[in-house]
């Protein structure tokens, strides 16, 4: 099968060509715990939002794909988890190609820090040898697709301020992805169901 995702993230810095490296990486590393090893499919690390967009975009033009779609943040709460386009009109004002429909937009509500956050064993595990995780800091499970991003990105850098390895956006975050429990994030986060249900229809063997 010919499959494509474009992802949001690894971007905005000098080193981004290393830091799209480690976010197809980390990324890569969660699609195979999902099963998915022996069928996954190409990951393309774009960096920005806007990036991510356009190279989806161009991508949807390519000859003899099966599917062709896009994993980026909400940014934002979602009204309806399976009208993705239409959250992204009334967010970003894109336009959803006349080729693509809802299936092909994969959102983390509202952002990646939610993943990571939701998965409170790895958090302690990976930062068991890094100092002192104040678990505490973080926010409550219930309702957490809901949060806003940015309280959720500050939580996250305030529980980990005392380790030697505190959360940033860059190779943090995606060793961080890396290490998640699929299982786990499917009990919580209604959007990383919607996912899965996608992507095991998508890669059918």
């Amino acid at each position: 099968m010919n499959v494509k995702i474009y992802l949001e993230g690894g971007g905005g810095r000098q080193d981004s060509k290393a830091l799209k490296i480690k976010c197809q990486e980390g990324f890569n590393r969660l699609f195979r715990k999902m099963g998915y090893s022996g069928r996954m499919p190409k990951l393309v690390a774009c960096g920005s939002r806007d990036s991510t967009y356009t190279d989806f975009t161009i991508g949807l033009q390519e000859p003899r794909m099966d599917y062709v779609a896009m994993l980026l943040d909400s940014e934002d709460p979602v009204q309806n988890p399976e009208k993705t386009w239409e959250h992204l009109k009334r967010r970003d004002d894109w336009d959803r190609p006349d080729s693509s429909d809802d299936e092909d937009v994969l959102l983390m509500t509202t952002c990646m820090e939610t993943w990571i956050t939701s998965d409170r064993d790895t958090l302690k595990e990976y930062y068991r040898r890094r100092g002192n995780l104040q678990e505490s800091a973080l926010p409550p499970l219930s309702g957490i697709e809901g949060r806003n991003r940015h309280d959720i990105q500050d939580q996250l850098m305030q529980a980990t301020r005392n380790t030697t390895h505190p959360y940033s956006k860059g190779k943090v975050s995606f060793d961080l992805v890396g290490e998640l429990n699929p299982d786990v994030l499917e009990d919580h986060l209604v959007a990383f169901q919607r996912m899965e249900r996608i992507l095991d229809e998508k890669l059918s063997p």
